[in-house]
C-alpha cells in the first residue's frame, strides 16, 4: 500500500512538470512581440491635427442640435408661438452650446513699462476707414491684414439671431417669427462655413461641389 502514495507524488510532480514546460514559452518574454505592442501603442501621425479637426466638428455638432431644437419647435408651434418657459429653455440650451464653442483671445500679462524720453510729436495720420482690418507688419517689413476671427465672430451672429428669435416666438407675430427663423438659419449656415472655411479642415472631395472660396 505504500506504493500508492508514491505513485500518486511521482504523477502530480509529473503534471507540473508538464504543466510549467508549457507556460514556459508564453511566460518568457519575447522581445518581438513586446515591439510589436509598443508601435501598436505609438500615436498616428499628425494624430494632433486630425484631433483638432474632429474637435472642430464634434463642437460644430453641438450648436446645430439646440439651433435646430429650437428651429423646429418655433416652426410647429401655433403661429410660431411658444410658451416663454419653452422659448427660455430652449434658448438657454444653444446660449449654453455656443458658450463651449466660442474662441476666447488669449490673456497676456501686463508687465510695467520702462518710463521713455518724451520725444516730438508725430504727424497725424490719414483715419482708418470703418471696417478695414488694421495692418501687421512681419519681421520683413512686409504688412498684412489681421486675420478676422471668423469662426468667433459667426458665432456671435447666431447668438444674436437666436435672441431675436426668441424674442419674436414669445411675441405671437408670425411675420416677426418667420423673418427670425429665416436669419437664424442664414447665421447657422454663416457658422458652418466658418467652422468649414476656418477650422483648419480639409477641403470636401466631391467633384460635383463648387471649390470656391474652399481651400485645402
Amino acid at each position: 500500500m505504500r506504493g500508492l502514495p508514491a505513485r500518486r507524488i511521482a504523477s502530480t510532480a509529473l503534471c507540473a512538470a508538464l504543466l510549467v514546460a508549457a507556460a514556459g514559452p508564453a511566460a518568457v518574454a519575447d522581445p518581438a512581440r513586446e515591439h510589436t505592442r509598443a508601435a501598436s501603442r505609438a500615436p498616428l501621425p499628425d494624430a494632433d491635427t486630425l484631433l483638432a479637426q474632429v474637435k472642430s466638428l464634434s463642437d460644430l455638432g453641438g450648436v446645430l442640435t439646440p439651433v435646430t431644437d429650437l428651429l423646429n419647435s418655433a416652426l410647429k408651434a401655433d403661429n410660431g408661438r411658444l410658451s416663454a418657459d419653452e422659448a427660455t429653455k430652449l434658448g438657454t440650451a444653444v446660449k449654453d452650446a455656443i458658450a463651449k464653442v466660442t474662441p476666447t483671445a488669449p490673456t497676456t500679462p501686463v508687465t510695467p513699462t520702462t518710463p521713455v524720453t518724451p520725444t516730438a510729436p508725430a504727424l497725424p495720420t490719414a483715419p482708418v476707414p470703418a471696417g478695414t482690418l488694421p495692418a501687421l507688419t512681419r519681421s520683413g517689413g512686409d504688412t498684412v491684414a489681421a486675420p478676422a476671427d471668423v469662426i468667433g465672430d459667426a458665432l456671435a451672429a447666431l447668438q444674436k439671431a437666436i435672441d431675436e428669435l426668441i424674442k419674436a416666438v414669445t411675441s405671437g407675430d408670425a411675420a416677426e417669427v418667420a423673418t427670425a427663423v429665416t436669419n437664424s438659419v442664414t447665421s447657422l449656415v454663416n457658422t458652418v462655413a466658418a467652422t468649414l472655411l476656418g477650422g483648419k479642415l480639409p477641403a470636401p472631395s466631391l467633384p460635383s461641389l463648387p471649390t470656391a472660396g474652399l481651400s485645402s
